[in-house]
């Protein structure tokens, strides 16, 4: 099993596994009982690491690496669609001026484009002109259509008009008059038959003239019987045939000119479709013909203002160093970036902030810059801008490394810095010109509550302290401690519930090792070897199991303070262990345990707490006291 931890540059790194690990602990967390003193072999003295509280300046800072870039810079980027090869490219670091051509992009294939383009063009503006025209005249004819069916219609109610009101009255009229023309002949003739009839009678008028008379009167009452024949076929169906006929002339008409209408609108609206159509594409043609030309005109980029040449790949940080150098020959796709030019002599440093440092660090804190390639030169500057969000491509190639972009603004113009450099800036968290301060190994939370432990002559005291900011090596103690004041370097972890408020977890027991957990020792047993007590600095030399070591299991001090993922790690391995392989470790570990009362020398060098195995772990001198 291995732990993952995070370097200086916050790449991970891997460390032994656990076993190797547990081994390294024990030596470094020596004194593991939080309120036993040792008595060693023929001393009664006791031997912690420890340190001497110090007073005086301390400052607190976090270093990260970065480059430098221009604050304020024009980037040139590749404008042409797809991939285009560069034709001839200004050499990096040349101070260019306003309008000097700085790149030029292989444009053949855009001036081939050209020509046919141009061709299209034109057969799209004739097909416009046509549709014009064509519309142009579709508009007259159906403006003279409609006039024609309205003139038409228009007779038509003329025409109903005048029968209804002219023509039929006067019909009317006639045949009225002829009626009482015919009356009055009948009349007449009818009053000359009969003075015909008397004459004839009295034999005064032949007979001959009197059958005249008698057919003139016949004659003028068949001529009258017809004329009143004539007026009632007038008024009983020339009228009505006459009236519906004009009648309907008139709705025909009107349909016809409705009809004349929407022919027309319809003629009219397909012909101002089809020159809508045809200007659309006579202006995406057009459209074409100028995107190629900008295009061709894009090929050739100039500089915009005065400024030192710097190619895009010379500053941009490389993504799998798969970045190829800008060079002569070099296809390049659209929106590439190509150079850069500084349009100020201010420079920026660009960092990546570790997400345990985002707590400590904030905007407008001061920042010491040192350049590798300008040894002996310091720059200042201060945190402008941190990103919000982790950076992608750094969690891309590595999903467990975190960090935040981060902008440092160097002061004054930088007249020797070039884009690109590689940087060290120190972020200065917080400054104090006198103050009490000690390592942070020193220090633990017990119940929420920054602890230390004080040396008090051969007695370790447990002390409440009030803590300050850190610089991950040394710690600011706002109250609870002396100038001159002993702490441990080592305090016991057993005495703390919390030890890691970045990650916030707690010691957990091992569900299989529980029934191999030592008695407690009684005070009465503090400091006898044989009774398990801890072994200062030489005990530590021991492996683990032994009842002088750190292991945390029988017969040692306290369990290491083990990650949630070890301790699960652990636990996988305990189930897949075999009854036997079981319990041969915890046969190992009562015999560590058991050390304590039957150890012999060699026990003793391999850790064991007995009396002859304390003899043995003294072969290493305790370590001096101080600020070691």
């Amino acid at each position: 099993m291995y732990k993952h931890g995070r370097n200086q540059n916050g790449f991970i790194s891997n460390r032994p596994s656990v076993w190797l690990m547990l081994i390294a602990s024990s030596v470094l967390i020596v004194g593991s009982y939080l309120f036993f003193s040792s008595r060693m072999a023929g001393s009664d003295s006791i031997n912690f690491p420890v340190y001497d509280v110090q007073q005086g300046p301390l400052t607190v800072s976090e270093s990260v690496s970065g480059t430098i870039q221009a604050r304020d810079k024009v980037v040139i980027v590749n404008e042409l669609e797809g991939q285009s090869t560069i034709l001839y490219l200004i050499p990096e670091g040349t101070k260019v001026k306003e309008g000097e051509l700085l790149v030029e992009l292989d444009s053949s294939s855009l001036q081939d484009s050209l020509v046919d383009q141009s061709i299209a063009v034109q057969n799209a503006e004739a097909s416009y002109i046509n549709a014009r025209e064509n519309l142009a005249i579709v508009e007259s004819q159906s403006q003279s259509d409609i006039d024609q069916a309205k003139l038409a219609f228009d007779f038509a109610v003329l025409d109903l008009q005048k029968y209804e009101e002219g023509e039929f009255p006067k019909l009317h009229d006639e045949r009225e008059s002829e009626i009482k023309l015919k009356e009055e002949e009948l009349s007449q003739a009818q009053e000359t038959l009969r003075w015909s009839e008397v004459l004839y009678k009295e034999k005064y008028l032949s007979q001959t003239v009197f059958q005249k008379d008698e057919l003139a009167a016949n004659r003028s009452q068949i001529q009258l019987d017809m004329a009143k024949g004539d007026l009632k076929l007038l008024e009983d169906y020339e009228y009505k045939r006459q009236f519906e006929q004009l009648t309907s002339d008139v709705k025909q008409a009107e349909m016809a000119l409705e009809r004349t209408q929407r022919q027309a609108n319809a003629s009219i609206v397909q012909a101002s479709a089809e020159l809508q159509a045809k200007l659309s594409e006579f202006d995406r043609q057009k459209s074409k013909l100028e995107k190629l030309e900008d295009q061709i005109v894009k090929a050739k980029i100039f500089a915009p203002q005065e400024g030192l040449v710097v190619y895009a790949t010379s500053v941009r940080q490389r993504r799998f160093g798969n970045d190829e150098p800008l060079e002569e020959g070099r296809s390049v796709r659209e929106r590439e970036e190509l150079i850069h030019l500084p349009t100020t002599a201010s420079y920026l440093s660009e960092v990546k902030i570790h997400e345990s440092s985002l707590e400590k660090i904030n905007v407008g804190l001061p920042v010491v810059i040192t350049i590798d390639a300008l040894p002996g030169k310091t720059y200042y500057g201060r945190v402008s801008v941190i990103a919000p969000l982790p950076d992608s491509q750094s969690f891309f190639s590595n999903p467990d490394l975190k960090v935040y972009n981060a902008q440092i603004l160097i002061d004054g113009n930088g007249e020797d810095l070039r884009s690109g450099m590689s940087c060290n800036s120190e972020i200065i968290i917080a400054q104090f010109e006198d103050t009490t301060y000690i390592p942070v190994q020193a220090v633990l939370n017990v119940n929420g509550q920054p602890t230390v432990f004080v040396m008090s002559g051969n007695q370790m005291e447990q002390r409440a302290v009030e803590i300050g900011p850190d610089n991950n090596r040394l710690i600011q103690i706002a109250s609870g401690l002396k100038k001159g004041e002993q702490v441990v370097l080592t305090p016991p972890l057993s005495a703390a519930e919390v030890n890691n408020d970045e990650r916030n977890q707690k010691l957990i027991d091992i569900p299989e090792m529980e029934n191999l957990k030592p008695a407690p020792t009684r005070n009465s047993d503090q400091g006898r070897p044989e009774a398990g007590g801890v072994q200062p600095e030489g005990a530590a030399a021991g492996g683990p199991g032994g009842p002088g070591g750190n292991f945390g299991g029988p017969g040692g001090g306290p369990r290491p303070n083990l990650t949630p993922e070890q301790m699960e790690e652990m636990r996988k391995r305990f189930e897949n262990m075999t009854p036997e392989e079981r319990e041969a470790l915890q046969k190992r570990m009562r015999e560590g345990q058991g050390g304590g009362q039957r150890g012999s020398g060699e026990r003793g060098q391999r850790g064991g707490g007995g009396q002859q195995g304390g003899g043995g772990g003294q072969e290493r001198q305790p370590r001096e006291r101080g600020n070691g």
